[in-house]
């Protein structure tokens, strides 16, 4: 049996931190202890299913162990975190039903992505939802707020055009009182594709040569917006994230095989581009958007 610690913060600071200890495992089933489980957010639910699917692709079915925090298991509950992950895993330990966690402000459950119908469906589920929490919640005007819906729709049209692959989206508000001093939003979007290095390959690696790397095809992508069609203006909707995502001050990321590019805002500390780290196949996006501060235009 080869157990993998699940760091007792799950997010996306500490999901390298998962991806290290499913590549040390040997052979054998694996087990995801995630007893110790304090936090964990949309993008560490994402990337725990993640995980269990590519150790599952390694063979026997994954063990997980879930998490002893009431609070942490009434919260994925309402995530739909227990369905999702029944399907990957041997499931044990205490499970909550979803009408057990009370009242929710959730933008969006975890919610599979695979085709352009799911993402229709995606906007349409949380549009009602945005538009109510945005507005209310983190003082973003209407015309705002139905831009949030074009992210997650730009979001989950990479995965459905580039991955090959299936993904899912989830969705959260919070407080982030003593991070940030504000609520934001957290958006996560995950696919276990061909990455974009690999999206990208046929039409741009040959001009590369022996440079063409995971981080360069995410620079490609993310601030040239190259894409694997020739057709003009395809490719657009990552730059569109990226410039709407920072006029609103908030953080963009994007993982790929080895590699992270983000845009960074000032309240955060990580580097935009990281390189060497850990393989993992797919594509791992994680985009936070913070409420307006007081007085803005």
């Amino acid at each position: 049996m080869n157990v993998i610690h699940v760091p007792g913060s799950l997010e996306e600071r500490t999901f390298d931190q998962l991806v290290q200890a499913l590549g040390g495992q040997g052979e054998g089933r694996a087990l995801f202890d995630a007893r110790r489980v304090h936090w964990v957010d949309p993008y560490g639910m994402l990337a725990l299913l993640a995980a269990g699917e590519v150790a599952r692709r390694g063979g026997e079915r994954p063990l997980l162990q879930l998490p002893e925090s009431a609070e942490v298991a009434s919260y994925l509950a309402r995530m739909g975190f227990f369905e999702h992950a029944a399907e990957l895993f041997e499931l044990h330990g205490p499970r909550r039903r979803a009408g057990e966690g009370g009242h929710s402000d959730v933008l969006l459950e975890i919610t599979p992505v695979r085709s352009h119908a799911d993402v229709h469906a995606v906007v349409d589920r949380v549009n009602e939802r945005a538009q109510a929490i945005l507005t209310r919640q983190l003082a973003y005007p209407s015309r705002e707020a139905f831009q949030f819906s074009v992210i997650l729709s730009e979001v989950c049209q990479n995965i459905v055009e580039h991955s090959g692959a299936h993904g899912w989206v989830a969705t959260q508000t919070y407080n982030w009182a003593r991070r940030l001093g504000r609520k934001v939003v957290v958006i996560a979007v995950m696919d276990l594709g061909v990455g974009f290095r690999g999206s990208l390959s046929g039409e741009h690696a040959a001009r590369h040569g022996d440079r063409w790397s995971d981080a360069v095809a995410l620079e490609a992508a993310f601030i040239h917006g190259l894409t694997r069609f020739r057709d003009p203006g395809r490719g657009q909707g990552l730059q569109q994230i990226r410039k709407l995502v920072g006029r609103w001050g908030g953080k963009v990321s994007i993982r790929s095989g080895t590699a992270r590019i983000a845009q960074v805002p000032d309240w955060d500390d990580a580097p935009p581009m990281e390189e060497r780290l850990a393989p993992f196949p797919g594509a791992q996006i994680c985009i936070v958007l913070p409420a307006r501060a007081e007085g803005a235009a």
